[in-house]
């Protein structure tokens, strides 16, 4: 430091000097003491009293009435004082001066013209000359008011504008689309905000009706052709929707406008959900991959769900995990008695708890750390705690990881099911739901067949139960889905990851595509589903188009703000062991039935008899044991005749298919 020093000594340390001392002063003058503050403000009372004195002076008038004008000035400035010490005008950060600053001004200013104009009346009244003129303590209030609420403004405007962080960075030049009372809160709340990260330019209104109008001081623009063009012309970097009456279409068109031509999209919820103006400014978020491929909200029988959990104990395997941690923030909106988040996985588990604890205060929340593998611990948690409703998210899921480690997705996703599914006929659950994946349908990989083969056990248990006509009988249900956006596995975290670290983005195939929803999206499905389900169903959810994943990898790298191809690569690897180019929810058997809800199917499969498909389970999970996997995997085909590997270790096995008997509902 010594030698840095004597290096700036060198080139002129005098210079050095002041400029430390010059920067430190400004970072310190908005931390002035409040006597400093308030010795200011009576030197502003004393200018506006000199001014008004001279002003009526000039108009042959005398502000001080009396003869004693040093005594008259004293005793205004000491009223003044008083005031200022009573509404303590002086205890607020300057810089930070706001309209509660403005208001303790005024009402300093107001008490202090109100005592001396009482003193004028009491010298009235005992018939001696008044000390003031009123004329003149009418332009004092308004000189002194407006000079200290000024004073304020302009260190205020000065320390924002010069000396705090984002006044060091540019502003970012910004549109708001729309013009109502959404969009006038969100303008105010970003014109106050300090430090400010928009420059505002104006509004757009989409009716194009009213651009001859202005609010708040700014244009309201009329689109001519486009908003990327509008935005080009005036060199706008970023565009904030505050226009909540705008159809999720028409939204995303703008949107990806915006994206192809890489301009910032900013947006914001509704005015409802805000609570003040710095909830508005926290709130404004950038446009997600999610946002754009967000469909129109889910209606829920929510009376028919609050019936099947309300009261009830409820147990979620799989619990830490996306898909499960989500199901249980779901669940624990419908009051149960106790909610019991199972997993293998003790920090995820543990993190979740930390998370709904407080939550819901009614609900017995209890953490179990248990393998569905385990018959035994399963079945001390099925003793203890008697569970009314399972809902079974426990699996294993990636498909090139299961590929190399065929037995544990026997282990985790069959046996791990056909445990759970035994013991919740053994306990009488009211109702089994089982979270299951497109990529059981026609499958290719090994993940995919064994959650076939769950299904199909779930599916042919009802069966045997519902022909035997057993008392008490379990409900179980299946539901089966495609890609959830942000889950564990997916490809959106992947490539958020890849495009923070530069590139490349690694896709497996240009033509790849696959359905996507959000989590909260399918965890609602499969609450509706679950209270709707009579059992044996396969219920299988409406998830919108698909997505081509090159598309999806490139929206993501424009919304990053970057050029795809040229600041991030996309490379194509090949499709991995057991992947398929797109994925289906039928299988090629298979028809689906309506349901009630519009964004639920019901998909008619054949299944087996429970004997049949139980005793080849049994084998499965003998010959799984061996951990063979060219053995593992015939014996899946055995059981899955439409398991088409894609595995290169595994296609080219020539399995013989047995008989079976086949039982359809």
């Amino acid at each position: 430091m010594d030698k840095k020093l004597q290096d700036k000594e060198k080139t002129g340390f005098s210079t050095f000097f002041s400029e430390i001392n010059f920067d430190f002063a400004l970072k310190n003058l908005a931390y002035l003491p409040r006597w400093i503050i308030l010795f200011i403000d009576i030197a502003i009372i004393a200018f506006s009293t000199l001014l008004t004195y001279v002003l009526l002076k000039g108009l042959k008038l005398d502000y001080f009435q009396t003869t004693h004008i040093v005594i008259a000035l004293l005793f205004l400035l000491a009223v003044n004082t008083i005031y200022f010490w009573f509404f303590r005008t002086y205890s607020g950060i300057i810089r930070h001066s706001s309209n509660i600053d403005a208001i303790k001004l005024l009402f300093s200013q107001s008490a202090t013209f109100g005592t001396l104009l009482f003193l004028n009346f009491v010298f009235i009244l005992l018939k001696i000359q008044k000390p003031y003129l009123t004329t003149g303590l009418i332009i004092n209030l308004i000189f002194s008011f407006s000079f200290l609420f000024l004073y304020r403004m302009m260190v205020k405007y000065i320390f924002e504008k010069y000396f705090t962080e984002m006044s060091k960075t540019k502003k970012m030049k910004a549109l708001i689309y729309g013009s109502d009372a959404n969009a006038i809160a969100v303008a105010n709340a970003l014109s106050s905000e300090s430090p400010g990260k928009f420059n505002l330019v104006g509004f757009v209104d989409k009716s194009n009706q009213n651009s001859s109008k202005r609010i708040l001081g700014l244009p309201i623009l009329k689109i001519r052709k486009t908003i990327p063009v509008l935005m080009r012309s005036m060199n706008i970097e970023a565009l904030i929707f505050a226009d909540n009456s705008l159809s999720k279409n028409d939204k995303s068109v703008i949107i990806e406008e915006c994206i192809e031509y890489n301009f910032k999209v900013f947006t914001v919820p509704t005015i409802s959900d805000w609570e003040d103006q710095k909830e508005i400014t926290k709130s404004i978020k950038n446009i997600e991959i999610q946002d754009l491929l967000e469909r129109k909200p889910i209606v829920l029988d929510t009376n028919s769900i609050s019936s099947k959990l309300k009261g009830k104990c409820i147990l979620v395997t799989g619990a830490a995990g996306s898909i499960g941690s989500e199901i249980v923030r779901q669940v624990l909106k419908f009051n149960p008695d106790t909610l019991i988040i199972l997993d293998q996985a003790e920090t995820p588990l543990h993190s979740l708890s930390l998370e709904i604890i407080g939550l819901k205060e009614n609900v017995n929340i209890k953490n179990v750390i248990a393998d569905v593998r385990n018959l035994e611990s399963l079945e001390k948690i099925f003793k203890e705690y008697k569970p009314e409703v399972v809902y079974h998210a426990a699996a294993y899921k990636h498909v090139p990881m299961m590929e190399e480690n065929p037995a544990q997705a026997i282990f985790t996703n069959v046996l791990g099911t056909k445990n759970l599914a035994d013991l919740s006929h053994k306990y009488k659950v009211e109702r089994f739901v089982m979270i299951s994946t497109d990529k059981a349908v026609n499958p290719s990989s090994v993940m995919g067949a064994s959650k076939r083969i769950a299904e199909m056990y779930v599916q042919s248990k009802h069966f045997k139960h519902k022909k035997l006509g057993s008392e008490h009988q379990t409900k179980f249900i299946t539901t089966r889905f495609g890609n959830v956006l942000g889950s564990n596995g997916s490809v959106v975290p992947l490539f958020t990851k890849q495009i923070q670290e530069g590139g490349p983005i690694t896709i497996t195939h240009p033509e790849i595509i696959r359905y996507f929803m959000t989590i909260p999206e399918a965890c609602q499905l499969v609450l509706e589903a679950c209270s709707m389900g009579n059992g044996g169903e396969i219920f299988i959810f409406d998830m919108g188009k698909p997505v081509k994943i090159i598309d999806l990898a490139r929206k993501m790298i424009r919304l990053a703000g970057f050029k795809p191809d040229t600041d991030i690569e996309i490379k194509i690897v090949g499709l991995r062991p057991g992947e398929k180019l797109y994925e289906e929810l039928l299988n090629n058997t298979a028809k689906n039935l309506p349901t009630h809800h519009e964004k639920i199917m019901i998909a008619e499969e054949i299944c087996d008899e429970f004997v049949v498909v139980n005793n080849a389970i049994q084998e499965l999970i003998v010959v799984s044991n061996d951990s063979n996997g060219e053995l593992i995997v015939a014996k899946m085909k055995n059981l899955v005749p439409e398991f088409k590997s894609l595995n290169s270790v595994f296609e080219s096995l020539d399995i013989e298919v047995k008989d079976s008997y086949v039982y359809t509902k």
